[in-house]
């Protein structure tokens, strides 16, 4: 019996290897306007043909590696994903303040900050494996205000999903979005003000834009996050439910607009 269950043993931990091992990634260079860029491009090499893309825009921390690990979470799911780079030679940091400084760098010319996000969707749409005509952006923190603005400038994408983003408010009429918008949101979020919730909310009904907003109960700013507290900026906190279930939120809208690009 002993032998048996080791086999078993054996069995499971092999089948996990080849699992992991069919998720691929390497790093891709690039530019925007003479700023190199360093982003990161997950497959599961395992999938034939096309499929659909997902860009991911990192926090303010940069492109560091819980940005990647998202992106090979989505890779594992069969999905291409690339995560970009918004700060320059894949610039990370860990001090909150220095994060700060970087974000409002890039935020503070919002034709740089759109530009770049561009220039990562580019790369991934023109990835051969991927199916152009099925992308979507996600983005956590600052990568989620970043998510919204490339929606908010009409860019060609199905989805745009922010989890604990800051929400951009839209400064001209939005004609042109088409992607559906998903806003993954703390109630207990400390960061965002609600007046500014409230301007996005009548922004998107005015434009009759697809969108749905989730509260998560209890959620803090930065909840997808799994040890965030030990930052020790008050207001941050990760919730594992609330993590879980906006996971689950963004691959059911994924589910949806991907087999609606196919019709």
């Amino acid at each position: 019996m002993r032998t048996l269950a080791l086999a078993a043993f054996a069995a499971l931990l092999l089948a996990a290897n080849q699992t992991q091992a069919a998720v691929k990634t390497k790093e891709i260079a690039y530019e925007h306007e003479g700023t190199k860029l360093k982003g990161f491009l997950a497959w599961d090499d395992s999938v034939e043909g096309k499929r659909p893309g997902v860009l991911v825009v990192h926090e303010w921390w940069g492109l560091n590696d819980y940005a990647r690990k998202r992106a090979e979470q989505l890779a594992s799911l069969g999905y291409v994903a690339f995560a970009c780079d918004m700060y320059g030679e894949g610039k990370t940091t860990e001090h909150p303040k220095e994060a700060a400084a970087m974000a409002g760098a890039v935020r503070k010319s919002g034709k740089a900050w759109l530009g770049r996000a561009v220039a990562g969707l580019k790369i991934l749409q023109d990835n051969p494996m991927v199916d152009a005509s099925k992308t979507a952006a996600i983005g956590y923190c600052f990568g989620g205000s970043t998510a919204l603005t490339l929606a908010n400038s009409g860019a060609n994408i199905k989805a745009a999903v922010s989890f604990h983003g800051a929400l951009p408010i839209p400064e001209e009429g939005l004609k042109d979005v088409k992607a559906k918008v998903l806003i993954c949101h703390g109630a207990l979020d400390s960061f965002i003000p609600e007046e500014n919730i409230k301007k996005v909310r009548a922004a998107y009904e005015e434009a009759k834009v697809d969108y749905a907003m989730i509260y998560f109960g209890g959620a803090y700013h930065s909840f997808t996050v799994p040890g965030i507290d030990k930052v020790g900026v008050k207001g941050l906190a990760y919730n594992e439910e609330a993590d879980r279930r906006s996971w689950q939120a963004m691959r059911s809208m994924f589910s949806e607009v991907f087999a609606e690009a196919k019709k």
